[in-house]
């Protein structure tokens, strides 16, 4: 063997065996999960559900960090970037790991290759609701407003290339309507807004708005579900409304940079999923109206591509283009 083949091996046995020795120690820190976006909004609310009661099953605690913007790519990418050791994960959602990366032309990862699939936490509704000021409270009502006086109203979304601008890019292409687009930087500030009536509709994941329905403070118009939301028994999924296509619903999952060893893919995945297993954090999940899905690590990559083409699929066919 030439010197500098035998030189590369030995290089490359010990980088393997760091790894190993690592990965057996892991973790011995706390661990930052990366949020990609701002506090308030359901990819926080599952998250800080999660490593609330995480650290019994695996050892040390798991520390919510919001990095909003960019329709969760800024966040995103900080995951992609980190070094693949298991101390800065990310949770995934279809923002970022389908609708932004097909939005937005310049997002500085690959969704399919820059990230290593954990675990699916919960999968979610979502919702379209208006401020009550809003001149309709029905399905029917709202597209004859809106079809009516076209470009009249807004809609929130927590960001461009974000499941809330793509569905809502969709329902207009499907419905022959026009609304004007307004990005926040995550779930929260959009919440906030449309319950000000600073904008006067949103398309928001139901954990988040569930509260302020059953509060009055928002009326609910039309659902993204499987079935209707036994929450909402009387609001119509998209699918019953004739849009099949828009159906799509949400989902929250953790990943970690390429690379990561998969030992400490195990470790997450098996923490995670015990404690999902807890009645008392299943039931806080549940009652926000999400579904606990807490699959493979291959099952969710599987996801992941699936929504990836999905979105992508659409965006060509509804000729959907960055703003």
């Amino acid at each position: 063997m030439k010197r500098s083949n035998l030189v590369r091996a030995i290089a490359v046995a010990a980088t393997l065996m760091a790894a190993a020795v690592l990965a057996e120690n892991y973790p011995s820190r706390p661990v930052r999960l990366i949020v990609p976006f701002a506090p308030g909004g359901t990819t926080d609310i599952i998250a800080r559900v999660v490593t609330s009661r995480v650290q019994p099953n695996f050892g040390e605690p798991m520390v919510v960090e919001n990095r909003a913007g960019a329709g969760g790519v800024i966040g995103a990418n900080e995951t992609a970037k980190a070094v693949p050791d298991g101390y800065i994960l990310g949770v995934a959602t279809v923002s970022t790991v389908a609708t932004a990366p097909v939005m937005q032309p310049n997002v500085p990862y690959d969704p399919l290759t820059d990230f290593t699939p954990i675990i699916n936490i919960a999968a979610t509704p979502n919702v379209i609701e208006v401020n009550p000021s809003f001149p309709a409270r029905d399905y029917k009502g709202f597209i004859a407003e809106l079809k009516k006086n076209p470009d009249k109203y807004s809609y929130a979304s927590t960001g461009t290339g974000s499941i809330t601008h793509m569905q809502m890019e969709l329902f207009k292409a499907q419905t022959g309507t026009s609304i004007l687009h307004v990005p926040y930087k995550g779930a929260g500030p959009a919440l906030n807004d449309v319950l000000a009536g600073q904008v006067p509709i949103l398309l928001d994941n139901l954990p988040s708005s569930l509260p302020y329905i059953k509060l009055g403070r928002l009326i609910p118009i039309v659902v993204a579900a499987d079935k209707r939301v036994a929450a909402l028994p009387d609001v119509p999924t998209l699918a019953e409304v004739g849009l099949p296509t828009v159906n799509r619903v949400a989902f929250y999952g953790i990943y970690g940079p390429k690379g990561l060893p998969k030992e400490v893919v195990a470790k997450v995945h098996d923490a995670v999923k015990q404690t999902l297993d807890d009645p008392q954090v299943r039931a806080r999940i549940e009652d926000t109206g999400s579904t606990i899905v807490g699959n493979t690590p291959e099952q969710f990559a599987q996801q992941i591509k699936a929504e990836y083409e999905v979105y992508k699929g659409l965006a060509e066919a509804q000729h959907l283009k960055p703003e």
